[in-house]
This record gives C-alpha cells, structure tokens and sequence, in this order.
C-alpha cells in the first residue's frame, strides 16, 4: 500500500535560522548533511549526524515535514507519517554553510 502524506498543509515557505545545524554549533559537533524544518525555518542535522538534532527537534515540536537542505537536495520528508513528500518549492540557502563548526 502506497503512504501518502497527509501535512502537505504545513509546509510553509521558512527562512533558515541558522547556518548550520543551531545545535551542533552551539555544541561544536560536527553533521553530515542539514534538514530544514518547513513549519518553522530550523536548521538541523540528519540523522547519520551524531546528533539527529533534525529528529529531534520534530519530537519536540511535532512539525511535521523536513526538506533536505544541504546540500540542496529538492526534497522533503514527512516524520509523521514516514514517507517522502513533494514541496512546492526548494528553500534558498541563506549564505555560505560552513562544512562543521
């Protein structure tokens, strides 16, 4: 059976709030690739990062939909309900990403 979204609702055009993982940077840890939250414009890293902190700022917040976003990557996926989704866009990186911090 195929899964479907069901949060296409809560992607929102977001504006990067950092340049990096926020918490690997405050931490100085080192993140693989960045997830950009589409509900509120977090910066995170994935989950092969040793911090996961994309994920887990999706158990703390519950938003939904990530898009990959470093590098640009031209997708999105859906914790909730597990499954790769369509954005209607892809955000702007908001300048040079350092490699780590």
């Amino acid at each position: 059976m195929l899964k479907v979204c069901g949060h296409q609702i809560d992607i929102k055009a977001v504006f990067p709030g950092s340049l990096g993982c926020k918490e690997c940077l405050q931490q100085g840890m080192q993140w693989v690739h960045l997830r950009l939250c589409r509900t509120c414009g977090h910066v995170g890293c994935c989950d092969s990062s040793p911090g996961r902190h994309a994920a887990a700022h999706f158990r703390t917040t519950a938003h939904p939909v990530i898009e990959g976003y470093d590098p640009p990557e031209g997708w999105g996926w859906c914790f909730v309900d597990e499954v790769v989704v369509d954005l209607p866009d892809q955000t702007p990186q908001r300048g040079p990403i350092p490699r780590y911090a």
